[in-house]
């Protein structure tokens, strides 16, 4: 008599399974939900930091202007009536303002109070009657309004940023000064337009006249000079590590180098230009040539590990394909592997690039925390970058400054967006799909 062989089979509990399930899927949806906080809350902190920036230096912007009616005195500007562009250029302009500032407030007799009268006007505004006598000799002995540039404080008045309620002696503008640039608005003769003094000019002690366009032109010549050394060497550095170099222990050593030095803090860099670069090679001090070649030591390595990355991306198939129809190993690279490897490429490109564009410790190394005042005209004439005029900016006490800088950073950013803009339309030329 056989027995029917049963086979015990273990009953699964439909509950556990299930729990477990929405405990894994509940899981998910909380890692999700963090996920979404974390953008959320960095949107968040990125939107306040523009808008605390957007904020403060928007009014860099816009400039106070005072309407003054200048006699263009020709027994002031050209006694001798020889119109000499020479004696043009030389003649006493801030003359001719405190005498329209007196015939408008001939109250204003005292000694202090004329000192006071002028305080309105910027000191730069001779520079402007200047300007428009040399280019037009015929306004000698006419009588025009013109709009000159108010100084700082005024400038801050009449943006709400000098209080009136606070005593005489907490602001920097007096009850005559208030009371004098209220009866110019009265009489409108006070007026605001665009702040091109901020974006054609250079530096200045005096914030009304200050401008970053010699920090801009710095800037832009820094990084061309930073570009043309770091990108050809390299694209040739990594080619040759990474397609041509025998695998052996130096070029161990020199990988290990090089993804070190991508971490070395900038300030050794700046170290080195200083004794290398300024000392022993005698390149000129406070120039975009010697701040770009010690940006462009920094970038390398950067550029190298970014560009060795993309030629390791690149299919296999590309380089054989390309050896069976008889194309020789620099064709195969050159013709290629390279340019599909040029979107990686232009990617460090862009990191190393961004992250020289704000670097300032190593080009307060070799001397760009100058003043300069004058806009470059060269790579080897005395400039300073924006990442340093913002940082002398910041440590200036004036009000307007705190404005400027601001003002210095949204440009900075502007750079920054613009180079990124090239950098990826670059991209999308050079990319290819497989």
């Amino acid at each position: 008599m056989t027995e029917a062989l049963t086979l015990s089979v273990p009953t699964r509990r439909p509950d556990l399974s299930a729990a477990r399930l929405r405990r894994r899927y509940a899981a998910e949806r909380r890692f999700r939900l963090y996920g979404l906080a974390a953008i959320a809350l960095a949107m968040l902190m990125l939107g306040l930091l523009l808008g605390s920036i957007v904020s403060k230096g928007y009014s860099a912007f816009v400039q106070t202007n005072i309407g003054l009616d200048i006699h263009f005195d020709p027994a002031v500007v050209d006694p001798a009536g020889t119109r000499d562009p020479a004696t043009l250029a030389n003649a006493d302009y801030t003359k001719l303002i405190r005498t329209a500032l007196q015939a408008r407030f001939p109250e204003a007799d005292s000694r202090q109070d004329r000192r006071a009268l002028n305080d309105l006007v910027s000191s730069g505004a001779p520079f402007a009657l200047r300007d428009m006598v040399l280019a037009d000799p015929s306004l000698l002995g006419t009588t025009r309004i013109v709009w000159l540039t108010a100084d700082d404080t005024t400038d801050m008045l009449n943006k709400g940023f000098v209080s009136r309620e606070v005593g005489e002696a907490e602001r920097p503008l007096s009850d005559k000064q208030i009371g004098w640039f209220d009866a110019l608005a009265a009489d409108n003769r006070v007026s605001t337009s665009f702040n091109t003094i901020f974006l054609t000019s250079g530096d200045s002690r005096e914030p009304e006249q200050a401008g970053v366009g010699g920090a801009v032109v710095g800037t832009v010549l820094t990084m061309l000079v930073t570009l043309a050394i770091t990108l050809p060497l390299g694209i040739a550095t990594a080619i040759y590590l990474e397609e041509f170099a025998p695998k052996n222990r130096w070029t161990d050593l020199i990988e290990v180098n090089i993804n070190n030095l991508a971490a070395v803090p900038s300030i050794v860099f700046g170290l080195l230009g200083l004794a290398v670069f300024l000392g022993f090679f005698g390149l000129p001090r406070s120039a975009p040539l010697a701040g770009g070649v010690v940006l462009a030591l920094m970038t390398l390595p950067v550029i190298i590990i970014a560009c060795r990355a993309a030629l390791l991306a690149v299919p296999p198939s590309i380089r054989a394909g390309a050896l069976a129809l008889g194309a020789s190993p620099l064709q195969v690279v050159l013709h290629h592997v390279l340019p599909l490897a040029m979107p990686g490429t232009l990617t460090g490109t862009i990191i190393g690039m961004a992250r020289a564009l704000g670097e300032t410790a190593p080009l307060l190394m070799i001397g760009m925390v100058a003043f300069i005042v004058d806009i470059p005209q060269g790579v080897t004439d005395a400039s300073t970058v924006l990442p340093v005029q913002i940082y002398i900016w910041a440590d200036s006490p004036e009000r307007a400054f705190v404005a400027r800088t601001s003002a210095a950073i949204m440009v900075l950013l502007a750079v920054l967006l613009a180079m990124n803009a090239a950098a990826v339309l670059l991209r999308r030329r050079f990319e290819r799909r497989w």
